[in-house]
């Protein structure tokens, strides 16, 4: 058997149904190469390796579940990359698609890296835990809507597509967890440079109680800042205004 290491965030899926549903859930993404992203013992992975037609790979930090998961799935030999995936390069050249029951301590670090790869990954069915996902899938005007809603969906199509009891794992969660589909988008919105973008968009947020011209006022000019958006919180632009900003600010 295998134990179970608090240091790694894991939380293993114990529930065949939700397991279903989230391999279920790939079906709307068109792929012929996967990755997974930590997975542990196998409760997903032994559907994801009977995909046909795929190339099929996956990235665990753990040795003793890599060493479990070739054992149980002999054909997953050679198909595990034994890494942390916050230090792993591109698996694949071209596009591909991601799935994986993340681990919780570093679920947002992935996001931000698959973020980073976002020319490559087409589709991405992810579990999270649930404040993290309503982050992520938020849309303007919320208290929860911030950094990665807008960074994500700039780039995403993101779907909250269900929530999952703490009772679905091994052991327990103490908090619900929800999966999210992202589809990148085909169609852009127009932005000065990613660069500029991000820089706006942290900047908004990292001071969010004050007014959008307080928060900003050192990436914009004057005549700028003198615009009626500026009286705005962070929270109250969608990302069609975040991306038409960058344009007006200063080099």
């Amino acid at each position: 058997m295998y134990t179970l290491k608090k240091s790694l965030g894991q939380h293993f899926l114990k529930d065949e149904n939700v397991c279903k549903r989230i391999v279920a859930s790939l079906e709307h993404c068109s792929f012929t190469r996967l990755l997974e992203i930590g997975p542990g013992a196998g409760a997903l992975t032994k559907y994801l390796v009977k995909i046909s037609g795929i190339d099929f790979k996956a990235v665990e930090l753990d040795t003793e579940k890599v060493d479990y998961l070739v054992a149980q799935l002999p054909e997953m030999k050679g198909k595990v990359i034994q890494q942390d995936f916050l230090e792993v390069n591109k698996p694949f050249e071209g596009n591909f698609t991601i799935v994986g029951n993340f681990p919780y301590n570093i679920s947002t670090q992935i996001l931000f890296k698959i973020l980073e790869w976002k020319d490559d990954v087409q589709c991405v069915v992810g579990m999270f835990q649930k404040e993290v996902a309503q982050r992520i899938s938020a849309k303007e005007g919320g208290k929860v809507y911030g950094i990665s809603s807008v960074l994500t969906q700039a780039f995403f199509d993101v779907e909250y597509l269900f929530e999952v009891s703490e009772k679905a794992f091994q052991p327990p969660p103490k908090v619900k967890s929800a999966v999210l589909r992202l589809r990148r988008k085909n169609i852009v919105t127009p932005m000065r440079s990613e660069e500029s973008f991000f820089l706006l968009v942290k900047t908004a947020f990292n001071q969010r109680r004050k007014t959008l011209r307080n928060a900003v006022k050192k990436l914009f000019d004057e005549q700028t800042l003198a615009d009626e958006i500026f009286n705005k919180r962070a929270e109250q632009l969608s990302v069609d205004n975040f991306a038409q900003l960058s344009f007006k600010m200063l080099s």
